[in-house]
């Protein structure tokens, strides 16, 4: 008897764990618009190979997940420098995370593509340990061809730019 009375307490909280409890604002989405933007990024799936600005062989591998709804960008793969980005659609954008070696998180958004580019700018930061701390702040992603990518990276500290790296990247399955 008791076992019932448990039950029906808890299924009487069940609508009330299943709302959210943050205000979320719902946009109304542009499916053609969603698709224009994530398209060129699933067609990114495979190994992708060039130099390092140090002149040192770099590796991205880039995989689709979540039944295609995020890509995985794997940088270094193996290494102790390893790093990953998400790409995910967010409304009428597509919002990039970024899990730096150096323990922040900075999060991107990209509005548009245009003319082969998807400029991702600062979305917020999370982990940061002090405000003069390194974290990337922009990347712009260049689609040359089929087959060669550019990724024009910014580190900021604060608001003011402190480096900047370019990754040319060619297709290599």
């Amino acid at each position: 008897m008791q076992s019932k009375n448990f039950l029906a307490i808890a299924l009487s909280f069940l609508p009330l764990a299943c709302q959210s409890t943050s205000a979320r604002q719902v946009v109304p989405v542009d499916p053609a618009k969603r698709e224009a933007l994530f398209a060129p990024l699933r067609a990114l799936e495979g190994r992708w190979e060039g130099l390092d600005p140090s002149g040192a062989p770099h590796a991205t591998e880039f995989h689709l997940s979540s039944a295609g709804s995020a890509l995985r960008e794997v940088m270094f793969p193996g290494s102790a420098r390893e790093m990953t980005n998400m790409y995910t659609l967010d409304g009428n954008s597509v919002l990039l995370t970024h899990y730096c070696a150096q323990g922040n998180q900075p999060h991107m958004r990209a509005t548009q593509l245009e003319d082969g580019r998807l400029a991702f700018l600062s979305d917020g930061v999370s982990d940061l340990e002090a405000e003069d701390e390194l974290y990337m702040g922009s990347m712009t992603l260049v689609f040359v061809d089929a087959d060669h990518i550019e990724q024009h990276w910014k580190a900021l500290r604060g608001d003011t730019v402190d480096h900047e790296v370019v990754f040319e990247l060619k297709r290599v399955r």
